[in-house]
Order: C-alpha cells, then structure tokens, then sequence
C-alpha cells in the first residue's frame, strides 16, 4: 500500500511539471467501427465526405472507410458473414438483403435503434416496407436510384422537338408515337443516336418498359416465373425494332459514354449520372421516364446500410449513431450524387430541391418498383440477363428465350 501511494504521488508530481502526458480520455473512449462500401469515382468521394464529417461531427465513434469493388463485393461480404469476421456496418443492396436475413446473419435493427433515437418512420415508406422481413427491420435504406429519360436540348432543339420550357416535345406517349419522336430526330440531325440503348447491362432498360407494360418477373406468391407473356415479346420486339431501324444502336458498348459526348439525342440512365452530365454541360436536361408502355412503374433499387449479427453489442450501437447520421445529416451530401435520399426530411428540404431537376426525381421516386424479395433474386436476375442478351443478338426469338427463362427460372425456385 506505501509502495503504491509513493508511486502515485511521483506520477502526480511528473503530471504537475509536464514530464508526463496524458491521452485525453475522449479518445480512449471511442468505439472504432469498420465501414464496408462499394462506392468508386464520385459516389466515392461523397461517401469520403459523410465519414469524415461524421467523424468531426462526434467524439464517440470512430468510422474506418473500407472501399471494395462492386465485382468482388458480394462475394466478399458474404464469406464475411459467413465467418463472422468482417465489417461492422455495410451497405447491401435491397434487393440482396432476404438470403442473408433468411440466413440469420444480419441484426434485427428496432432495438439498437431505439438506444440512439432512430425510427423507421424517418424513411420513405416504400424504402422501409422493402428492407422489412417477417415483422422486423433488417436495414436502413439510404437512397433510392433508378433511371430518368436524359435528353440534349442542343440536338432536340435541331430537331424541332423542343417545348418553350426546354421539355423534350414527344408528342403521343405511346411505344408508336416515342419511335416517332426518334426518327424526327434521326431524319432532322444526321450522325447522331437518337436513342442509345444500354446494351451491356439490357436487363435495365428491358425492366423499365417491361414494368411500365404492367410486367412481372414472378408471381404474386414468388414461386413461379411471370415472364414469358405478350407484355415481355412486345418490349422486346419493339426494341428490336429501334435497333433494326437505327434509331439505337447494338454495337455500341459505351451508351452511355455516346449521350454524354453529345453523340446521342436521349438516354435512359441512372439518377446518379446527374453529377457527371450536368457538370458543365448546359445542353443536358432531364424528365422522368414517360410511360411508353402506358405505366408510371419503373425499375429500381435501393441502397442499404446494415449491421451483421456477429458485430458486439457496443458496436452495433455505434454503427447506428453512423446510419442515424447518414440518413439525417449524410443524406444532404448524398443527394448530390444524383441518389434520392431515403430520409423524408432531406427530400423535403429547401436545400435538396434547389439541387438541379430534383423535383423530377422526387416525382419518379414514388412510382419504383423494386426486384421481388426473394433469396434467390441474384440467380434470377442473372438468368434474365442472359436469355435477353440472346434474344436481342437474335440468337433466339423472343418466344424461345423468354420460354428458356421461365423454364431456368423456375428450377431455381422448386431447388
């Protein structure tokens, strides 16, 4: 005891004459939490900014930034959960989430986020619906993303087809009447795409029109294959058809890349483009995708953020004082990447909506229609993918592709 009252009293001493340092306690007391994401180029650089702001913005947690790429993520994430050694907070897609909750490998969330003051209510509710299974909510959507119809008023306005407003003048909103529109432009603008088509990734804009046609993948109960129908040969025909008529063209592997150099009249593209072709581009513009087919549906998806079920009991708090962050505070960075911020505030937010076009994404936001909530979507999707990449090279008819399919698809679904 002497011994130890001596002792304490020197460090005393040493502290009083500056001959020892102390660590503040504030940074002994922080939780540090590893942070996965598949975020690259400017996605990135947001992301890079909510961390660190989030990280200045408190003392209690410390967020490590772990950025994977998005070809390796999934494979990586779910070796991840299954070892129980990985991140403490991730992002997860929405429409991946069900095999990993039906595998009891990610947290249950209503609990924890009772402890930091989050509630569900804060998101948009088709957003919460998506990321809840069996009663309980397994994620916090961030965002939601989807495709807009991007036009350039410089070669519309060429055309003749351009309102007063600035608005594309598309005339009958119709599968006959949107050709019509792009073989104006193709007539009137020579050496130009009217319509790039996102022939590398076609599920997407096959989606698009094959939701807006009243569309399934699956049936209502999700154990049977709705694809092979009149409404998916009539997409798919009518696509076809644009690239028979050079309205689109198949050889093109950079659509995208076509419309932003100014090469394309429109363009189908997704909501977190906005960033990249606004820039300094004045000629680009952007309405939500007309209902071609005679719907508003439209395809989409969501971001998440989620906690794994191995993460402790300290971090898991942690990890959602950072969700609660991102979606109340992160969320206005964020909605400068071109995403819809899932958090209900920002979205109504004089800051967000003075933001280019966003009205018209808030607009587009509520008419989504996300993959159906099955674990076995990634198989399926990846199923579609290569029957339609057959029957646009015609290497089968429609008919005999959309046939193959179903057929695939429900073998998946009786494994």
């Amino acid at each position: 005891m002497k011994k130890s009252l001596i002792l304490v009293s020197l460090l005393a001493a040493l502290v009083l004459i500056g001959g020892v340092q102390l660590a503040p306690c504030s940074a002994a007391s922080k939780t540090e939490i590893v942070f996965w994401n598949l975020f690259g180029g400017g996605e990135g650089d947001f992301v890079d900014k909510i961390v660190k702001d989030f990280n200045d913005f408190q003392s209690d947690v410390d967020v490590k930034a772990l950025r994977l790429t998005s070809n390796e993520y999934y494979a990586k994430f779910g070796v991840a959960l299954a070892s129980g050694k990985g991140p403490d907070v991730a992002i997860c897609h929405i429409d991946h989430l069900a095999p990993f909750v039906k595998a009891n490998q990610l947290t249950a969330l209503e609990p924890v986020a009772s402890k930091v003051g989050f509630k569900f209510s804060e998101v948009a509710d088709n957003l919460a619906k998506q990321a809840t299974f069996n009663s309980k909510q397994y994620a916090v959507p961030i965002d939601t993303h989807f495709h807009m119809l991007y036009y350039n008023k410089a070669i519309l306005g060429k055309a003749g087809l351009l309102n007063s407003d600035g608005t594309p003048k598309l005339g009958a909103i119709s599968p006959e009447g949107f050709k019509k529109f792009l073989q104006q432009i193709k007539d009137k603008v020579p050496g130009v795409t009217p319509l790039p088509v996102n022939t590398p990734y076609f599920h997407e804009p096959f989606y698009n029109l094959y939701y807006e046609a009243g569309g399934d993948l699956l049936n209502a109960q999700l154990t049977k294959a709705a694809i092979n129908n009149q409404k998916a040969i009539k997409v798919l025909k009518y696509y076809m058809d644009l690239y028979d008529s050079k309205l689109s063209d198949i050889n093109d592997t950079t659509p995208w890349q076509t419309f932003h150099d100014g090469k394309g009249a429109v363009w189908i593209g997704g909501v977190w483009e906005a960033g990249w072709h606004f820039g300094d581009n004045k000629d680009i513009a952007v309405i939500p995708l007309p209902a071609i087919f005679g719907g508003l549906a439209h395809y989409g998806s969501s971001h998440t953020l989620v906690i794994p079920a191995y993460v402790s009991k300290e971090k898991q708090i942690a990890a959602m004082k950072f969700m609660k962050y991102y979606i109340e505070k992160g969320g206005y960075t964020w909605g400068q990447a071109g995403h819809v911020p899932s958090g209900k505030v920002v979205v109504a937010s004089k800051e967000y909506n003075s933001l280019p076009y966003r009205n018209y994404f808030v607009q587009a936001q509520k008419t989504v229609k996300f993959a159906p909530k099955t674990g076995k979507y990634d198989a399926i999707d990846t199923v579609i993918r290569e029957q339609l990449q057959n029957i646009i090279f015609k290497k089968v008819t429609p008919e005999e592709g959309l046939k193959q399919a179903d057929k695939n698809i429900n073998q998946i679904l009786n494994q």
